[in-house]
């Protein structure tokens, strides 16, 4: 029962106070057998815990390979071209500048004071290059929102408000600039007017741009200037207007998670109305988008979270299979150890497969 009580104590870090996937269907014998399996991932085809990549939240070969370039010769250079090689309006530049600014930031955590050293460097020495200016903007917002309550908090949003703008100016056409700004939006804050019109300039660029939804979502949400009906209009509006093969449609479930209650003592909230319509329309969203969707990973990695708690272990599974392997999206990254708590719900999708009869022969390929 040791490894049970694990389970359990590692989950309720982040907020679930009943684990109804570890119910003893079938007795505490198959349930915790299950469990158990779940700790040898190689039966699955799954990547150990401790070689889960926490940087992406899903493959990019390409951006793999420059962070790897960068952070062991800290030469800005590779990431300069693969942004420059990047289409200005795709959503994968918008990922690779959060990732970019991930890695410094993780970087400098580690090594204060010298850690992320090559992203200084890229902006002393190419300091026209609108990549590096969007990833420095990213990486400043990332900084400031570790602390809030910091005293350094608005001077280093009032910063990145400065690089964003000078990003914006060295790529008039490219969205993320405006995108990263939203997150000085939300800190700063800025009035809703003010709001509104730097969305019009996202929206202007990307109408349909998933992250900058994701982005604008959280200014609008209970947590900061909004409320949960706002943040609901906000998302099922976005929703509506979706155009085909777009993953708007899975914008009301990110709203659903930003308002979910801390605490939980009701079994049924997974089963409710609300989520469950929220789940279909990103199910719908994952099946109508292409498969080399940028944000896609961010989608399904949410989706295992909610399925799982939802007790459907065949579609978690099948979210599982997709993603497994990264580990950097919501909500694992907002927890102190991302790969840990994504594990957890891996072991807890393979426990109620088995647990319902399924096994790795079974699982769809």
């Amino acid at each position: 029962m040791e490894l049970l009580i694990f389970l359990i104590a590692v989950v309720m870090i982040g907020g679930l106070i009943v684990l109804p996937a570890l119910r003893r269907r079938r007795g505490g014998r198959e349930t915790l057998k299950g469990a158990m399996r779940a700790t040898d991932p190689g039966e699955y085809g799954f990547v150990p815990p401790e070689q889960l990549d926490v940087r992406l939240p899903g493959p990019d070969p390409q951006l793999i390979e420059v962070l790897e370039e960068v952070q062991s010769g800290q030469d800005w250079q590779p990431a300069a071209r693969l942004l420059a090689l990047t289409d200005a309006t795709s959503e994968l530049r918008w990922q690779r500048v959060q990732t970019l600014a991930g890695a410094a930031a993780h970087a400098l955590a580690q090594a204060p004071g010298r850690g992320g050293m090559w992203l200084r460097t890229w902006r002393v020495a190419a300091p026209e290059d609108p990549g590096a200016a969007a990833v420095q903007a990213e990486f400043l917002v990332r900084q400031a929102m570790l602390d809030p309550s910091s005293q350094d908090f608005r001077m280093i949003l009032e910063e990145a408000r400065d690089v964003c703008h000078e990003a914006a100016r060295l790529a008039p056409d490219d969205p993320v600039p405006y995108i990263v700004e939203l997150g000085v939006a939300r800190g700063l804050p800025y009035r809703q007017a003010d709001f509104e019109e730097l969305w019009t300039k996202v929206t202007d660029r990307a109408p349909h741009h998933m992250g900058a939804h994701l982005a604008a979502l959280h200014y609008w949400c209970e947590k900061w200037h909004g409320s949960q009906d706002r943040a609901d209009r906000f998302t099922h509006a976005a929703a509506a207007a979706a155009p085909g093969k777009s993953l708007l449609p899975a914008l009301p479930l990110f709203g659903v998670f930003e308002h979910l209650p801390e605490v939980n003592l009701v079994r049924s909230l997974y089963q409710s109305d609300v989520v469950t319509k929220a789940v279909e329309g990103a199910l719908y969203a994952v099946r109508q988008a292409p498969a080399d969707h940028p944000v896609l990973p961010h989608v399904r990695h949410l989706l295992i979270w909610f399925l799982v708690r939802s007790e459907r272990y065949a579609d978690a599974m099948e979210q599982l299979r997709h993603v497994d392997g990264h580990v950097g999206a919501v909500p694992w990254s907002y927890g102190a150890d991302p790969a840990a708590e994504y594990a957890v719900y891996r072991a807890l999708a393979v426990a109620g497969w088995e647990g319902r009869g399924g096994s790795p022969a079974t699982l769809p390929k």
